[in-house]
């Protein structure tokens, strides 16, 4: 994971605060810069419909893109979220396709219900793309949306979606515009890994797909946490541990005819993973599908604890809250 150093007295290295807002990339991984934004602005040189608004963070969000290319199509709302989500409504209402950007703290505690209300229940063309999810800054609960999915999941109408990469925030992008309907998106911001151009992927709007096969164990993850679970699966590899992936992307509504085909494989335990709390997430959802159609594997789930996490530099949380490459393995090992 790229990250700032210092050297301290004795010529050890440590972690420095800049660290806490580092990339998710590992050391020497390719990425790609802003593929949001530039996704964005390369859709709305085909469609006029497309606005974007944001609350004062156009920058840290890659929307600052979008701003440059179409200045009378962008709307710096200022630092008034609820505010944001009405005029995104009002918006959808006069046929545009609002792009809307902010911190996912802020959309899933501070606007939920004007989303709720303006939006969701009346099922409007919003698209809500919000940056900093789960555990991708080191800056505290001020800033960590790892309670998002769960409460976003359980607003009527809504599309929650956590997607993997830049090649995925590609393709997603204009799959989510020719949605009808509010959709909630997990956002990476910045220098975004790319991964899954190695896997010849595809973005299919509502469903999982198996990345890789394997007879031991099958991981079902979302978001950065199929990057994770790719890497932890090539190095079990090696030692003789056989693990498939299953990437799924759209968290509500979920693929389940995918999942249970994948979970009913004999044998194999059944291994869900996302940067979000074990509350109300991914894991959650797997296993209620699960037993609600009668397929009981062995089960186990990676992901945040139910607590407000610390701050700090990011490697170091990800190793201490289980969600690191080197934490997955260790987890697979131990339960097989």
């Amino acid at each position: 994971m790229n990250q700032t150093t210092t050297t301290a007295a004795g010529g050890k290295k440590r972690l420095t605060t800049s660290a806490m807002i580092a990339s998710i990339a590992a050391e020497g991984q390719p990425t790609q810069s802003a593929p949001f934004g530039e996704a964005l602005v390369a859709l709305a040189r085909q469609r006029d419909d497309i606005v974007g608004l944001t609350a004062d963070l156009s920058k840290y969000t890659d929307l600052h893109l979008f701003a440059r290319a179409f200045p009378e199509r962008f709307y710096q709302m200022g630092m008034a979220e609820q505010l944001l989500m009405s005029a995104a409504a009002g918006m959808a209402r006069e046929g545009f396709t609002p792009f809307v950007t902010t911190y996912a703290v802020f959309a899933a505690r501070r606007a939920y219900d004007f989303i709720c209300m303006a939006i969701a229940e009346e099922n409007l063309n919003v698209k809500i793309a919000c940056a900093l999810p789960g555990l991708t800054t080191g800056y505290g609960p001020s800033h960590q949306a790892t309670e998002d999915l769960a409460i976003f999941r359980g607003m009527p109408n809504l599309t929650v979606i956590d997607p993997c990469d830049a090649l995925e925030l590609s393709q997603m992008v204009p799959a989510v515009a020719a949605h009808q309907g509010p959709v909630y998106m997990r956002l990476l911001r910045g220098k975004v890994p790319l991964v899954l151009d190695r896997y010849d992927y595809q973005y299919r709007h509502g469903k999982a797909q198996r990345l890789r096969d394997g007879k031991d164990a099958v991981i079902i993850a979302s978001g950065l946490m199929t990057m994770r679970a790719l890497e932890a699966a090539e190095q079990l590899e090696q030692s003789g541990v056989s693990v498939a992936v299953v990437h799924s992307p759209v968290i509500k509504p979920l693929d389940e005819e995918t999942i249970l085909r994948e979970a009913g494989v004999s044998g194999r335990l059944v291994i869900t993973a996302e940067n979000h709390s074990q509350i109300g997430g991914l894991g959650e959802a797997v296993a209620s599908t699960l037993l609600r159609n009668g397929v009981t594997p062995a089960f186990r789930q990676i992901a945040l604890p139910d607590a407000f996490l610390l701050a700090g530099a990011l490697p170091t949380l990800h190793d201490r809250y289980g969600i690191s490459t080197a934490e997955i393995i260790r987890q697979i090992k131990g339960w097989l």
